[in-house]
């Protein structure tokens, strides 16, 4: 799983505007995992309710990202990440002038379920199934 959590101003966005974010945002991991692994949820914060160095702050975009289903083997894959991640975000962020920040935090694989299955492990058969299946199932082998 990739799940991203939004934090944004009230009105940032509209349904398609978020529609358009987080499919934009699956076609990034649904090259190499099940699309239905990944998760967004955008979620209003009003300026009275979000504050930045102690100031409340009407146009800040917080992103967190929890990764189980793969995690960076090295530092070009974080900063190719990120890089990647700026470029796909801007429309939506910085070039509606937001200031933002991101983080991703990485969980163990072991401690994750989906639909009560544990997921199978990247490059596997199993998991070149849920790909096309788009759907959790039993796996096959361990």
């Amino acid at each position: 799983m990739p799940l991203w959590k939004i934090y944004h101003p009230p009105g940032a966005y509209t349904a398609a505007d978020k529609q358009g974010l987080a499919q934009a945002i699956t076609s990034v991991y649904g090259r190499v995992m099940p699309k239905f692994y990944v998760g967004v949820v955008f979620q209003e914060v009003s300026a009275d309710n979000f504050y930045i160095g102690g100031e409340s702050h009407p146009g800040f975009v917080r992103i967190w990202v929890d990764h189980i289903a793969r995690t960076f083997q090295s530092d070009e894959m974080k900063v190719g990440f990120f890089t990647r991640m700026n470029k796909l975000l801007a429309p939506w962020i910085a070039d509606r002038g937001y200031d933002w920040e991101m983080h991703v935090d990485e969980t163990p694989f072991d401690l994750w379920t989906i639909q009560g299955y544990f997921p199978p492990r990247a490059g596997t058969e199993d998991e070149t199934r849920w790909i096309a299946e788009n759907r959790a199932s039993p796996r096959t082998r361990p």
